[in-house]
């Protein structure tokens, strides 16, 4: 077995592998004022809880959240007695990261993007609903860019925020296009807009690279995306950065 976590500006999502089969996942919240003992403790607690304690081969994690990464895997080494792999862009993945400058991707992005090439037709483009939004591009086994844009909660909070009568509220799909309250108004203009930025994103990436893409979904609001797009998504995988994370881990340990 092995552990994966994937830590995110809001969360992390820790996971654990028998071999190619998701035994057991859940989240904590990103608070960078725990401690490693305080994150080695959580993380003991779930396994044992779960029955997973024993028995770990080994431990593969992203991150984008640097005062994170390395108090997680010292975290993880100290209280499971496993090591680590923390994932980046100098990792041999037999993908060549061709961006102009590698080492600002996100190894979130890397993860996702050598994932979705080794399980879906190429050309493939991995759209990760987190707190920020990102496609990710591979074609012919590069990982030739995308783009990054405000996470749907992201947009709702900040308009929140910045407008003096507008409330929070809750993600969930708008019953039409025209809003006939706040609440409506907002969701379809959250919803249905990331919708349409999706759906042009998309038209746009496939025209640059000259023929039609594989679109996977990954991420919480997909479901909720998706039924709003012209064209839906081809896969919606919620757990494609664990998957990734125990393929590299497997890769690396061949």
């Amino acid at each position: 077995m092995i552990l994966v976590a994937d830590i995110g500006n809001t969360s992390i999502t820790v996971g654990v592998y028998q071999e190619d089969k998701l035994l057991s996942s859940w989240r904590l919240a990103s608070d960078k004022k725990r401690s490693e003992d305080e994150y080695g403790v959580l993380i003991l607690n779930f396994l044992k809880h779960v029955g997973l304690h024993e028995k770990l081969a080994g431990a593969a994690i992203s991150s984008v959240v640097l005062p994170l990464t390395e108090r997680i895997r010292v975290a993880i080494e100290k209280y499971l007695g496993v090591k680590v792999l923390v994932v980046n862009h100098k990792t041999d993945l037999g993908m060549k990261i061709a961006i102009d400058n590698p080492e600002e991707a996100g190894p979130d992005r890397i993860v996702n993007a050598f994932a979705a090439s080794k399980l879906y037709l190429q050309p493939v483009i991995v759209v990760d609903f987190g707190t920020a939004t990102t496609f990710d591009i591979v074609s012919d086994d590069e990982f030739v860019g995308g783009m990054i844009t405000a996470g749907i909660k992201i947009q709702a909070d900040a308009l929140s925020n910045f407008t003096s009568r507008l409330p929070n509220v809750k993600i969930e799909a708008p019953k039409n296009a025209i809003g006939t309250n706040t609440i409506d108004a907002m969701l379809s203009g959250l919803v249905r807009g990331h919708s349409c930025m999706i759906d042009g994103m998309v038209e746009a990436c496939e025209k640059e690279l000259g023929r039609r893409a594989t679109v996977v979904a990954t991420g919480g609001y997909s479901p909720i995306i998706s039924d709003n797009l012209k064209r839906p998504f081809d896969v919606v995988n919620p757990e494609l950065t664990l998957e990734g994370l125990r393929m590299i881990w497997e890769l690396q340990n061949r």
